[in-house]
């Protein structure tokens, strides 16, 4: 089988990365399309996945108006790549998956959150032959959509794929049991975060100020709009294929970005999101703070507090690591789930029992 697998941003990237391994082990064709975005590329450098390039995407304010300039130039490399490499099956989340799909008459799966906005669910959701989402998220995407229980992140977070490297305190010079936080600032330039806005520059400021006083801080900021020279921090200047590493490692995150923050949930590390003008409401947000995985704070003074108290509180680490190991035990391995689709086809009904278990038709659920 040959399979075409659209990886936009670097959590894309995760989330395909043990799929592609898995097909390609068991002898299939696989091509990542992919854009030049923050650090994609170097993910799928590092992971050694098979990729081309179909265009660009900036880590400024990204407008509308430039991402139709370049819209054609995309769409003509993606219609050559994907007419080159003829896909059995397309595998991706927006229009772009949608568009190649339906170019070379090929089943289109696509892997879907509870992101805001309805450009990506209007232009793709005619052309998929199979959804997958959380079960958490809240749209209903028709007679094709179906839901596992877990996050897109158990594709690579899940206990039986993640393992921890060891080395990385070593890597970010950090003692054995030194408290060490990640603060993470979004950039804010996709598409759907168009008018939002996150931390202002004096909360980051004050934020790891306070935040140095009980541990070290690694800050990780995707807009490079910081300047640290006289803060009490430290850049995070790792490769960023082991942030996953880090943030297990860390005895906090706070981030005004969500993927990070459904990470850290996950890894059993205490996650806290400042939703800033974000007034969407994430399912996947609201599970993870019903676990008492994580928890969103409208105001920022809220936040700073309760972000102190967690790295004052001695018994934080343990809470957490008890909390996180009892409910991820019972959540999809979705990498797993991923390449039985992909080996179906896209196809449902071609799935073994055991597989179509693990999912739910969200129509059926909400009748």
């Amino acid at each position: 089988m040959r399979i075409l697998v659209f990886a936009n941003t670097p959590a894309h990237v995760h989330l395909y990365r043990h799929v592609v391994d898995r097909l390609q082990g068991e002898g299939h064709d696989v091509l990542v399309l992919t854009r030049e975005y923050a650090c994609t590329t170097a993910l799928l450098d590092y992971f050694e996945l098979p990729y081309r390039v179909y265009g660009g995407h900036g880590t400024d304010r990204y407008s509308k108006l430039r991402f139709a300039r370049e819209l054609g130039g995309q769409i003509r490399t993606i219609a050559r790549e994907a007419r080159r490499f003829g896909p059995d099956v397309v595998f991706g989340r927006g229009p772009y998956a949608a568009f190649a799909g339906t170019l070379t008459r090929t089943p289109v799966v696509l892997v879907l959150d509870d992101e805001p906005g309805d450009f990506n669910y209007a232009v793709s959701r005619p052309f998929a032959d199979c959804i997958l989402s959380p079960a958490v998220t809240r749209r209903n995407l028709g007679d094709a959509h179906y839901t596992f229980e877990g996050f897109k992140e158990c594709a690579y977070l899940h206990p039986a794929v993640f393992e921890r490297d060891e080395p990385v305190r070593d890597l970010l010079g950090v003692d054995p049991d030194e408290p060490f936080a990640i603060v993470r600032f979004n950039a804010l330039d996709a598409l759907h975060d168009t008018g939002l806005e996150g931390f202002e520059p004096e909360q980051r400021r004050d934020l790891i100020q306070r935040l140095s006083e009980h541990a070290t801080v690694f800050v990780s900021d995707e807009g490079n709009d910081m300047d640290l020279e006289d803060l009490p921090a430290q850049w995070y200047d790792l490769h960023p294929a082991l942030i996953h590493d880090a943030m297990a490692e860390a005895s906090l995150l706070v981030a005004d970005t969500g993927t990070m923050v459904n990470e850290a949930a996950l890894l059993g590390t205490p996650a806290i999101r400042y939703r800033g003008t974000d007034d969407h409401e994430y399912g996947e947000f609201v599970e993870l703070e019903r676990a008492d995985l994580a928890k969103q704070f409208d105001d920022y003074d809220s936040l700073r507090e309760h972000s102190l108290e967690l790295l004052a509180d001695d018994g934080t680490a343990e809470r957490w690591r008890r909390r996180r190991e009892e409910y991820v035990a019972d959540l999809v391995n979705l990498s797993e789930l991923l390449v039985d689709v992909a080996e179906s086809r896209g196809s449902i009904d071609r799935l073994s029992s055991s597989t179509r278990s693990s999912l739910q038709s969200k129509a059926a659920l909400n009748q």
